[in-house]
Formats: C-alpha cells, sequence, structure tokens
C-alpha cells in the first residue's frame, strides 16, 4: 500500500511517500480502508520523536483516520467487513491507504456523516467535549477563554462551549483567525499579538474556566485571569514550551489546574467515550457543530500538511484525502 513514512524522527521534510506492507487484522482489531485521515499537532510531535508514544520506526504517521472496515481480526463481535468507521489509532498508522486499529477505539460514522467530515470531527472534538464537559464541570452562564481559539481543537472548543451556553472568549493571532472564531459562536475576541492578554480578560471580567492547548508565554496570564474557583484545563503545548505556574496562584484563586488526556480516556473509559462521540453526532446532525476543514492534502503531500501545522497556518482542521471515493 502506498504510504507516508517516517524512516527518521525529523521534521516533515524527511518523510517519504513509498510503500508499506498491508496490514493484518489481529485480535480484536480491524483493518481499515482509509478514505481521509485528520492532521492533528500531536502528529508534528510523534515524527520527531517527542511525542508520550514512539512508535517503533519505520511508521507511519497520523493518529485517526476514518474509512470502512476491510478486515476484522479474531475477538471483534461488534464490527464487520463494510462498516462505516473511524479508527483511533494510538500515535501512528493514519497517512497510509490502509490502517489497523484496536476495534474497541473504533466509532461507528451515522450514514448522513460523510467519510472526510468523520475524520475533521473524532479527534479535535472528542477532546475538547471531553475536556470541557468531563474535566471543567462547566455551568451555563459561565465564562471560558479559549487559546489557540482558530486551531482544530479550539474551534471545536467554541463550539462545544457556544452549545453549552458558555460565553466564549476566544484568543488567537490573526484577524482571519477570530472571524472564525466568530462564526463558531465566540461572544469575544482577543488578538494576543496586539492586546496584553491579562489586561484585556480583566476589562471582560475574567473566566471561569480556561482551555488551553497553546502553553508558552500565555499560559500564566490566562491562569491569573481565572475567577475564584476556576478551573484551567492543560490541553496542551503547542507553543513548544511547557509553562512553570507559581502555585501560589492556585491558592490564591481557590482554583484548580486540570490535566486533559484524552487518548488515555478514551482506552481507561471507552463507555463514556462512546456516550460522547454519540453526543457529538447528534450536534453533527442537527447542525449544532459544524466541522471546519480549511485545506485538504493529497497523500504524498502529508509532509507539508505537517509543516503547515507546525507554522500555526491552520484555521480549523487539516484533511488528507486517501480515497475520496468512499466519502
Amino acid at each position: 500500500m502506498k504510504a507516508v513514512i517516517c524512516e527518521l524522527h525529523g521534521d516533515p521534510e524527511l518523510l517519504v511517500f513509498g510503500d508499506l506492507p498491508n496490514p493484518v487484522a489481529e485480535t480484536r482489531e480491524v483493518v481499515i480502508d482509509v478514505a481521509a485521515a485528520g492532521v492533528n499537532f500531536p502528529d508534528t510531535l510523534t515524527i520527531r520523536g517527542l511525542y508520550q508514544f514512539k512508535p517503533e520506526l519505520p511508521f507511519s504517521p497520523g493518529a485517526e483516520a476514518a474509512g470502512i472496515v476491510s478486515q476484522v481480526g479474531p475477538g471483534v463481535t461488534h464490527l464487520a467487513v463494510g462498516d462505516r468507521v473511524i479508527g483511533m489509532l494510538g500515535a501512528a498508522g493514519g497517512f497510509a491507504e490502509q490502517a489497523v486499529a484496536n476495534a474497541n477505539t473504533c466509532i461507528s460514522v451515522p450514514d448522513q456523516m460523510p467519510l472526510d467530515l468523520a475524520a475533521a470531527l473524532v479527534f479535535v472534538y472528542g477532546t475538547s467535549y471531553h475536556a470541557i464537559v468531563d474535566r471543567a464541570d462547566p455551568k451555563a452562564g459561565e465564562t471560558m477563554l479559549v487559546l489557540g481559539a482558530a486551531g482544530g481543537v479550539g474551534l471545536a472548543a467554541v463550539e462545544i462551549g457556544a452549545a453549552l451556553g458558555l460565553r466564549v472568549i476566544a484568543a488567537a493571532s490573526t484577524e482571519e483567525k477570530l472571524q472564525a472564531c466568530r462564526n463558531a459562536g465566540a461572544a469575544e475576541t482577543i488578538n494576543y499579538v496586539v492586546e496584553d492578554l491579562r489586561s484585556r480578560m480583566k476589562q471582560l471580567g475574567g473566566a471561569d474556566i480556561v482551555y488551553d492547548p497553546v502553553g508558552g508565554e500565555y499560559a500564566e496570564p490566562a491562569v491569573r485571569s481565572l475567577n475564584w474557583l476556576g478551573r484551567y484545563l492543560v490541553v496542551g503545548f503547542a507553543a513548544g514550551e511547557i509553562p512553570r505556574i507559581p502555585l501560589n496562584l492556585a491558592l490564591l484563586k481557590g482554583c484548580d489546574i486540570r490535566g486533559v488526556f484524552w487518548g488515555s480516556f478514551i482506552v481507561r473509559n471507552p463507555d463514556r467515550h462512546h456516550a460522547n462521540m454519540d453526543q457529538l453526532a447528534r450536534w453533527f446532525e442537527d447542525g449544532t457543530v459544524k466541522p471546519l476543514i480549511s485545506k485538504r492534502y493529497p497523500l504524498r503531500d502529508a509532509p507539508k500538511a505537517l509543516r503547515d501545522m507546525m507554522d500555526r497556518k491552520a484555521v480549523g482542521k487539516l484533511l488528507i484525502e486517501m480515497n475520496s471515493t468512499l466519502y
């Protein structure tokens, strides 16, 4: 099968387009004929050997892939050949014509949902739904600050927060990105390149929840912007720097710093994960959430997609297309 292959850890330009053996479904696994795969920030860490999980070289990057089940391994009873699914692949395997997935992490795709939109939905919306609903204990009318709000998980967080009745303040780096946030339901926006985040948040009354997939220099002013008993969600470190938060801030504000590790959550609590995805599917059907795919790439251009992700050129979701006839 054709695949984009990581033979050595490093930047996207080191990836090669070539052939890998067709996968075989082992116990509790399925093989998926891939229609499309989502591009996510952890993919840029995996190819550089910086992610928590380190696949054995060589491997094809890509943590999520939507398509049609073509093989079912022993012990799989809830999926069959021909089923439309999106597979959560752990750390890698999606940027290829076929992918192997643990059957328990696969989500059935409703007939009314095209597979390309499924590939744009599960990872980012799954992460953000788990973060906001399971970890933040939100109450309608509360204020949530979303950092990196125009990226995949950020824009999903804006939509989900608005759907839950939160007042969403979206922070991003350009007017184009902020307009996408307003379109997704943000009540207020902050351009943190030209505005001081802490001062602007003080004007806006502070935040009850901070959703932070960025880290870096914006983390501490975001924590300082929390109201009494606020919740700061540690989602990721797209800025590249893991921040050091003065713990006296947690004491003074009575606030919580809560980790969000969606990949571990879906393994540890698959029933809750599937319930979350059912709710997102219902929201997709009624138009509450609308994944924004800003750019599509053919498989051989997956390195360019990863470079664009690293350079923060993405608004919403980037997608690798393997076989659009399967949509």
